[in-house]
């Protein structure tokens, strides 16, 4: 039986945003399925739909994740805050968990903040630990490409929105640093395949 993938898009992205890593994954031997959200209601909001959409569609078996930035930050919380669900394997793509030095920008201007919606808070700097025994694997990219770039220069490396360091949490099993843009982390056949490994093995390597 192929394994279930929960894939979660981001911020203002509908679900067709990760068509096209879940076909790689379907090609892969994974059942992809992908859960839509609205990014600017409230985070607390969001984990719990997507509690009960994995319960609902995964009938108590482990489904892996795939979270690309604020999804990936609504697949970390929601893991963190219930740790009775059950769970696969974890890949963050380009997921500021730590906070978001360009959200934190845009969330200074009226505009920002109307876009943002009641996500904005999440932007704020946070500790990240992963609490959980399953594997979790960050991939971060490093082509400064992106409208964050449109709020002035980010520190370190960065994919243009998100700094490599903002994606970092302790306690993963494995980064991978690819030479991607931000909004192009989901349709890289790199990326993907990377994804791939991870899912079936813990590691990318």
């Amino acid at each position: 039986m192929s394994a279930d993938v929960i894939l979660v898009p981001g911020l203002w992205m509908p679900r067709a945003a990760m068509a096209l890593i879940g076909a790689r994954l379907a090609r892969a031997g994974f059942r992809a399925r992908v859960f839509g959200y609205r990014g600017r209601t409230p985070l607390d909001a969001n984990v719990e739909r997507l509690t009960r959409f994995v319960r609902e569609h995964c009938d108590g078996r482990a489904a892996h994740f795939v979270g690309h930035s604020l999804g990936g930050v609504l697949v970390y919380d929601t893991l963190a805050r219930c740790p009775e669900l059950a769970s696969g394997h974890v890949v963050l793509l380009g997921a500021p968990v730590r906070g978001c030095h360009a959200g934190r920008r845009l969330a200074a201007r009226s505009l920002g903040r109307w876009l943002l919606g009641a996500c904005a808070g999440r932007w704020h700097e946070h500790e990240a630990r992963w609490p959980r025994r399953e594997p979790l694997g960050v991939i971060a990219g490093t082509l400064p490409l992106g409208l964050g770039r449109l709020l002035g220069a980010l520190p370190g490396d960065n994919d243009g929105v998100v700094c490599v360091a903002e994606t970092e949490v302790d306690g993963m099993v494995d980064q991978a640093l690819v030479r991607e843009a931000h909004s192009m982390l989901t349709v890289s056949s790199r990326v993907a395949a990377l994804i791939a490994q991870f899912l079936r093995s813990g590691h990318f390597a």
